[in-house]
């Protein structure tokens, strides 16, 4: 039986109790939490892994319930091929309200050039995007879909270490700019039976690091007869399902306009409304809407650290959410996804400390313990994993987190955790654990070649950006030729 003890941190179990206990300590036995506190030294064998956690935070492993590998899009996609200055920058279709039928077109666009990746493309995109996820915190991902091969993400999962409920980039429909009705683009039918075949292959996972749900990438982009196909989906396999709604200030015209119904009615009037179910964002809602959502006692996940960079104004126009979340729905932390690396878990929770206290002129409205259990415990409800990971408690998992608090920015304070959301961020993570297996140590891979993920991934974002968007060779040549000599050199 393999045993891991780490001992000597401050740690916060994020259990409903916000349980903080100073020089604690977490015994593990074949990945598995077997003893907390005093109970974890006098257990601990004395052949156990010991991890020396003095002078650091000890927190749940990260659970990011919304999240989209974005990454083979690097180049175009607001990424590397801009210059290097931003004076003429011009906000891009999510921000001032949102672009809505821009927004459906790219999206719909996503689903052909997804066809495109190679099968090793896809995987060496995957490893790299998951894991610079991995590196700051993330234990458990939670895909809303993704510019990427579903298989090859719940495989970079399995290569990674990491959990991951994967899911597929589904859209049959777009409504166009010009246009007064939504038109389709493919066949329902077809998209349900890939999520259906993905949905069997987790259930029949044995590792406990797979999961799967069917997710709508918006509403916008979905018929009536897909939504009916997701719901169908969702009882069959018992599984949650998650999408983006109610999320930009013009989506609720252009969802009246396009489908006949208002975002949230649609979900509702589609049998998809529940427990189980995750709104993404949900800040622009009427009243009858916010009845609906807490009457249905709903999930709900938002990403405070990304908005101001794509001109969203999720938290602030119209405090929704946090009025919500007054209201009684559990609401949890992510990251959303970008071309480039967004703001991490850690920062996530930081502009929930801050923002929303600012909003309520109230610093108890959301604490830092609230803050962590929205980025672990309650983000693993939403994903239906909650018996397992989320919080540091006799009998889950050992998904772990460790973070150096020790130099001048805690100098003095007894609570080290709102040091951090002060003045900390992803990069201070020093170790992640994920079910007893040290995967970042010192704040780097122990499982994997850091060096090999990140020049495979050079190599498949170049060719499929050469062979499917057009992009000269070499100009891809030139966007990564300094960095591979700097990782190969």
């Amino acid at each position: 039986m393999a045993a891991l003890l780490v001992k000597g941190g401050c740690l916060y179990t994020a259990d409903a109790a916000a349980g903080v206990v100073p020089g604690g300590a977490v015994l593990a036995v074949d990945g598995r939490i077997t003893a907390v506190g005093p109970d974890a030294l006098a257990a601990a064998p004395a052949d156990a892994q010991v991890l020396d956690a003095t002078g650091m935070m000890v927190l749940p492993g990260f659970v990011n319930a919304h999240w989209h590998d974005l990454f083979a899009m690097r180049l175009p996609f607001r990424g590397a091929l801009r210059t290097p200055h931003d004076r003429d920058d011009k906000p891009a279709f999510m921000a001032l309200g949102g672009d809505l039928p821009a927004v459906s077109v790219a999206f719909d666009s996503f689903t052909d050039r997804i066809g495109g990746l190679t099968p090793d493309e896809a995987a060496a995109i995957a490893r790299y995007s998951m894991w610079t996820q991995l590196r700051t915190g993330v234990t458990t991902l939670g895909d809303v879909g993704s510019f990427n091969r579903p298989d090859a993400l719940a495989d970079a999962a399995l290569h990674l270490g990491m959990r991951a409920s994967v899911s597929t980039w589904a859209s049959d429909a777009v409504c166009a700019p010009g246009e007064t009705r939504f038109r389709r683009t493919r066949d329902a039918d077809t998209l349900l039976a890939d999520l259906d075949a993905l949905l069997a292959r987790a259930a029949a996972d044995t590792t406990g690091l797979l999961k799967a749900r069917p997710t709508s990438v918006y509403g916008v982009n979905m018929t009536d007869e897909l939504g009916r196909g997701f719901a169908e989906l969702v009882a069959r396999h018992g599984v949650p399902f998650a999408t983006h709604v109610g999320a930009l200030r013009n989506e609720y015209d252009a969802s009246l306009v396009y489908h006949g119904a208002s975002p949230v009615r649609r979900f509702a009037d589609l049998g998809l409304l529940g427990p189980g179910f995750t709104a993404v964002h949900t800040a622009f809602v009427d009243d009858d809407e916010r009845k609906l959502l807490v009457d249905s006692g709903v999930h709900i996940s938002v990403s405070p650290a990304k908005y101001g960079h794509a001109g969203e104004s999720t938290l602030t126009e119209t405090r929704a959410v946090p009025e919500l979340r007054r209201a009684g729905l559990e609401v949890s932390l992510s990251t959303d996804g970008a071309a480039l690396p967004v703001p991490g878990m850690a920062e996530a929770m930081k502009a929930a400390y801050q923002v929303v206290n600012e909003m309520y002129a109230d610093p108890t409205e959301v604490l830092p313990t609230d803050a962590l259990a929205m980025a672990t415990r309650i983000a693993a409800r939403g994903l239906d994993w909650a018996d397992e990971i989320g919080s540091v408690e006799v009998g889950k998992q050992a998904d772990l987190v460790l973070i150096r608090a020790d130099d001048w920015r805690y100098l003095l304070n007894p609570r080290p955790l709102e040091g951090f959301l002060a003045l900390g961020g992803s990069a201070d993570v020093d170790t992640v654990v994920v079910a007893g297996r040290v995967l970042v140590r010192g704040g780097r891979a122990t499982a994997v070649d850091e060096t090999r993920l990140e020049l495979d991934y050079l190599d498949a974002v170049g060719s499929f950006s050469v062979r499917c968007l057009g992009i000269p060779p070499e100009v891809v040549a030139r966007m990564t030729a300094r960095r591979r000599e700097n990782v190969e050199g």
